[in-house]
C-alpha cells in the first residue's frame, strides 16, 4: 500500500492538471513570489520573461516629479510623494521597481484582463504604462495602495506593446517591507483585489482565483510527492507557492538571498527556448529580488554572467537635490555589472512613459 498509494496520487493529478491544460489552453510568461522570514526578512523576487527584448534599464526618479496618466486632456495628474527604483520595459513603462519607504510594484502578463471602459466621464485616466508607477509615488504601504485603489481614483487604459498590434494586459501586484502583498486584476472590466500576506505567488493565466484553487489542489499533493515541470504559468505557480514555504524561515540575510534565487531561476525559462505553437511561453531576459529589509534591489541578466545590486540607502531621492540616475543595461541587458552597482548609475532625462490617444 506505501508501494502503490504514490503512484495512484501520480496519475489523478495528472489526469486533473491535463483536463485544467485542456480547458484553459496555454498560459502566460513572467512569474513573481513574496518571501516572508522570521525577524523581519522580506524579499520580492520576479522574472521577466518575454519572446523578443524587452528594451530595459534601471532608472533612479526622486520625489517631486510631476506626472500625467498620458491619456489626453482627462489624465489624471499628480506629483510623486516618494522616491523610486524602476525597471523599464520598451524604455517607456515600469515593469517592475521599489520606491524608497519599501514598497515595491511588479506587473506580469494576464491575457484574461478586461479595463473599463474610458470615455473621459468617470474617473481621470491613467496610461497602464505608469500603473505601478503611480503605486510608488503614492504610498508607503500595500495597505494604503489597496485602500485608495479601492476608491477607483483612476480609470485604468490599455494601449498596444511597441512594435505591435497586441494590446497590453497585465496585472499588477504589490509587496512592502512587513510581506504584506496585494494582486489587483481587471476581470470583466472591473477591478478585482486579492489583498493579504497569504497572496504570495503570482503567475499569469489563469486568473488569480482560479490560481488560488489550483494551489489548494497542489497543496495537498505534497510537493515531496511530485510537482508539475512545464514552462506554463500554472505549473510556474504551483512550483513557486510549495519552494517558497519550504526554503527555512531562518538564516543569514544573505543564506536566505540564496534561496530565494534559487527559486526565481527554478521557475524561469531557458534563454532561446522556442515553443512554435505556444508562443506566449517566453525566455527570462532578466531576474530581480528585492531584499526589503536591507533596502537592496538585486538584478540579474540571461546574457550577464552575474549579479549586481543598487543600495537605496546610498541614493539621493529628496526633491531639493535628488536626480533622475540612470543605469544603461545596454542590448538586451548584455552590459556587465557586478556586486554594488550604485556608483555606476548616471545623470539621466527621465524616460517618457508611454501615452495612449483618446
Amino acid at each position: 500500500m506505501l508501494q502503490t498509494l504514490p503512484f495512484k496520487i501520480a496519475v489523478s493529478a495528472l489526469a486533473f492538471w491535463a483536463s485544467f491544460q485542456a480547458a484553459f489552453g496555454p498560459a502566460g510568461a513572467c512569474s513573481r513570489f513574496v518571501y516572508i522570514g522570521n525577524d523581519g526578512k522580506i524579499f520580492t523576487a520576479r522574472s521577466m520573461d518575454w519572446e523578443k527584448p524587452i528594451g530595459t534599464d534601471l532608472y533612479i526618479l526622486p520625489r517631486g516629479m510631476t506626472r500625467s496618466g498620458e491619456v489626453g486632456p482627462h489624465s489624471i495628474q499628480w506629483t510623486s510623494k516618494y522616491g523610486s527604483l524602476v525597471a523599464t520595459a520598451f524604455n517607456n513603462s515600469t515593469s517592475d521597481g521599489v520606491n524608497e519607504a519599501g514598497l515595491a510594484a511588479n506587473v506580469l502578463w494576464l491575457e484574461e484582463s478586461q479595463y473599463p471602459t474610458f470615455d473621459g466621464k468617470g474617473p481621470p485616466g491613467l496610461a497602464i504604462s505608469a500603473w505601478p508607477q503611480y503605486a510608488l509615488d503614492h504610498f508607503e504601504t500595500v495597505a494604503q495602495a489597496v485602500e485608495e485603489f479601492k476608491k477607483t481614483p483612476f480609470t485604468l487604459v490599455t494601449g498596444a506593446i511597441p512594435g505591435t498590434q497586441i494590446m497590453a494586459n497585465v496585472h499588477l501586484s504589490l509587496s512592502d517591507s512587513s510581506g504584506d502583498s496585494a494582486i489587483i486584476e481587471y476581470v470583466e472590466g472591473k477591478q478585482v483585489i486579492h489583498h493579504g500576506r497569504q497572496y504570495q505567488v503570482m503567475t499569469n493565466s489563469p486568473t488569480y482565483e482560479q490560481q488560488l484553487a489550483l494551489a489548494s489542489y497542489w497543496s495537498q499533493i505534497g510537493g515531496t510527492v511530485m510537482l508539475p515541470g512545464t514552462s506554463r504559468a500554472s505549473d510556474r505557480f504551483a512550483r513557486a507557492s510549495f519552494y517558497v514555504k519550504s526554503i527555512p524561515q531562518e538564516g543569514g540575510a544573505d543564506q536566505l538571498l540564496a534561496s530565494v534565487y534559487g527559486i526565481i531561476r527554478n521557475v524561469s525559462v531557458p534563454l532561446g527556448l522556442s515553443t512554435p505553437d505556444q508562443p506566449e511561453i517566453a525566455s527570462t531576459r532578466w531576474r530581480t529580488v528585492f531584499d526589503h529589509k536591507r533596502r537592496l534591489y538585486f538584478f540579474e541578466s540571461a546574457l550577464s554572467p552575474n549579479t549586481f545590486w543598487t543600495d537605496l540607502g546610498q541614493i539621493d531621492f529628496t526633491r531639493e537635490t535628488g536626480k533622475v540616475m540612470k543605469l544603461d543595461l545596454g542590448a538586451d541587458q548584455a552590459n556587465v555589472f557586478a556586486g554594488d552597482a550604485t556608483r555606476y548609475y548616471r545623470e539621466s532625462e527621465p524616460f517618457p512613459f508611454a501615452g495612449v490617444s483618446r
